[in-house]
């Protein structure tokens, strides 16, 4: 089963270090196109800034990509420091810019290495880490009668409801875990719905609790 770790939602985080501003933008990306499309808009916003430092994660397995940028400062000391941070959390699919406005005080290479690190610590903390999981999404059909009956035994067994279609009759979009995927079918049984009224969706990817 695939599975690991990425930032929960984009977040802006802003520092003041010896009165250089550090900002740092953070999102979860799921492509290089989405990465690269990220880093040039925060580059467009903050158009005056000193620097716009990126390091990002792309990608899983054998398609991984990983880049960082120093943006004009000293070599190693800002575009290494975010991706080793992206790297000692374990992180996949994020892409993080730090944007630094000269406050008019030289940080030297240590002093910036360790702003850098820490805005991008920072960053991915107000973003959050979550867990993406690899599951099926299979098609529920129920009559209304049963909905609440359905719902609340898949809420029990911990099988996540995606998405609730109403017509004639509900179509309910489940999720469950790939590794879990004999434990969904016994609930199915147990529950009553008729194996015709189950069709295999899928295969995508969950959050779960980290």
């Amino acid at each position: 089963m695939i599975e690991f770790l990425t930032v929960e939602k984009p977040s802006e985080t802003t520092l003041t270090i010896k009165k250089s501003k550090f900002i740092s933008n953070v999102r979860p990306v799921d492509s290089l196109e989405e990465a690269e499309e990220f880093i040039a808009s925060v580059r467009k916003k903050y158009y005056d800034a000193t620097h716009n430092v990126y390091a990002y994660c792309v990608g899983l397995g054998n398609e991984e990509l990983q880049k960082s940028s120093d943006d004009g400062e000293p070599s190693g000391t800002a575009g290494r420091p975010i991706l080793e941070v992206i790297r000692s959390k374990q992180l996949k699919n994020v892409a993080v810019v730090v944007t630094r406005y000269f406050g008019g005080i030289l940080l030297g290479a240590n002093g910036l290495i360790r702003a850098y690190s820490q805005s991008a610590k920072s960053g991915i903390e107000n973003s959050g880490i979550t867990k993406i999981i690899q599951a099926n999404e299979y098609v529920i059909s129920v009559e209304y009668s049963l909905l609440s009956k359905i719902e609340s035994i898949l809420k029990k067994n911990n099988f996540f409801i995606n998405h609730v279609e109403y017509g004639e009759i509900v179509r309910m979009y489940v999720l469950a875990p790939v590794n879990e995927v004999g434990r969904f079918e016994k609930c199915i049984r147990e529950s009553g719905i008729k194996q015709d009224n189950v069709l295999f969706g899928k295969t995508t990817f969950m959050k779960v609790k980290y």
